[in-house]
C-alpha cells in the first residue's frame, strides 16, 4: 500500500445541488432547487449526467428533491467527513486541512501539524478561502455495494444537519447505519442573511413511507442477513478508516480542481474548462503570479 496515499471509497457519481455556468466570460457555481447525479466524466457543456438521474426523475416527478439511499459505514464520521479546508486556487492542492483544534498543513519542509483556531480566528485563513467542507458517500438503488455516489458540500447547513441526523440515527438503530434504508432529501428555508431568498441544504431522513421504527426492523433483518452470508461490516469500517488515516488529504490535487472550481472560486476565466489539461499551466502561473504569497506562506507555516 502507497503511504501517503488516502484511501477513499470508490466513487461511481456525484450528487449536486448547483452547477457550474459561464456568465461574463466567467465560470461561476450556481446553486440549484434540486438534486442532481452525474457521472464522473465531463465535455464541453460540464458533467455528463447519470442514467440514474432520468430514472428517479421519471419515478419522483421532474424535480428530483429526494433520493433513496442506504450507506457504506456504520460508523457515522466515515460516512460522512468534515473539516475546515484551505485549496490552492490556483492548482486545486490541499493546502490545510483542520477540525477546530488541530490542523495538517502543507510546507515547505512537508506535511506538518499545527493548532487549528477555525478559519475566523486563523492568519493563514484570514482572505476567506478556508471553509467548512463535507463529503457524503451514499448507495443508490444497489447500484454498486462497496461504490458510492459522493455529495460536497460547504454549505454550514447542509453538513451541521447531515451530522445531527446521522448521529441520531447511528444512536436509535443500534449503530445499524449501513443497512437503515434511507433517504436525501432537499430542504429550503430563509434568512435575514438570504434576504427572504430560499436557501436549500440536504438533510438525510428515514426513507419515505416509512416510520423509523419499520425502517430499523429493515435494518436489522438486512444486518441479520449479512452476517449470515459472511459479510463482515465491522472489518470493512476499519478497513476504510485505514485508508482515510493512510493519506494526510482525502482530496487528491486532480479532485481538488473541480472541488475549487464548484465551491472555493468566484473567478474562473471561461477558457479553463478543462482543469486537468491546464493543471500544469495553472501551477506554473501561480508560481509566477504568487511567488512572493507563496514566500509569506511559506514563512508563516514555518512559525
Amino acid at each position: 500500500m502507497l503511504k501517503g496515499l488516502a484511501l477513499t471509497p470508490p466513487v461511481i457519481g456525484r450528487i449536486t445541488i448547483g452547477k457550474i455556468v459561464e456568465k461574463n466570460g466567467k465560470r461561476l457555481p450556481e446553486k440549484d432547487d434540486e438534486f442532481t447525479i452525474t457521472s464522473q466524466i465531463q465535455n464541453k457543456d460540464g458533467w455528463i449526467n447519470h442514467p440514474l438521474n432520468e430514472k428517479l426523475r421519471k419515478e419522483h416527478g421532474n424535480k428530483l428533491r429526494s433520493i433513496p439511499v442506504r450507506l457504506l459505514f456504520d460508523d457515522p464520521d466515515l460516512n460522512l467527513r468534515s473539516n475546515y479546508s484551505l485549496f490552492d486556487r490556483q492548482t486545486g492542492r490541499p493546502v490545510c486541512v483542520g477540525n477546530g483544534e488541530t490542523c495538517r498543513r502543507a510546507t515547505k519542509t512537508g506535511i506538518q501539524s499545527f493548532p487549528c483556531p477555525a478559519p475566523e480566528s486563523c492568519e493563514l485563513a484570514k482572505e476567506g478561502h478556508c471553509k467548512p467542507y463535507g463529503r457524503l458517500n451514499v448507495i443508490i438503488e444497489n447500484e454498486d455495494e462497496l461504490g458510492s455516489f459522493v455529495f460536497r458540500t460547504t454549505g454550514f447547513n447542509s453538513i451541521r444537519t447531515l451530522s445531527t441526523r446521522l448521529k441520531y440515527l447511528h444512536a436509535v438503530s443500534g449503530e445499524l447505519l449501513s443497512t437503515l434504508p434511507l433517504e436525501l432529501r432537499l430542504r429550503g428555508k430563509s434568512t435575514t442573511q438570504s434576504h427572504r431568498t430560499p436557501i436549500y441544504y440536504v438533510d438525510l431522513t428515514v426513507r419515505n413511507g416509512m416510520t423509523i421504527v419499520e425502517s430499523i426492523a429493515n435494518a436489522k433483518t438486512l444486518s441479520d442477513e449479512r452476517k449470515s452470508s459472511g459479510f463482515n461490516q465491522a472489518a470493512l469500517d476499519e478497513a476504510a478508516k485505514l485508508g482515510f488515516d493512510n493519506g494526510a488529504f482525502e482530496d487528491s490535487e486532480e479532485e481538488g480542481v473541480a472541488v475549487v472550481e464548484e465551491f472555493y472560486s468566484d473567478d474562473i476565466p471561461a477558457d479553463d474548462r478543462d482543469k486537468s489539461e491546464n493543471r500544469s499551466d495553472l501551477a506554473l502561473a501561480a508560481k509566477l503570479g504568487k511567488k512572493v504569497e507563496q514566500l509569506k506562506f511559506g514563512e508563516s507555516a514555518q512559525k
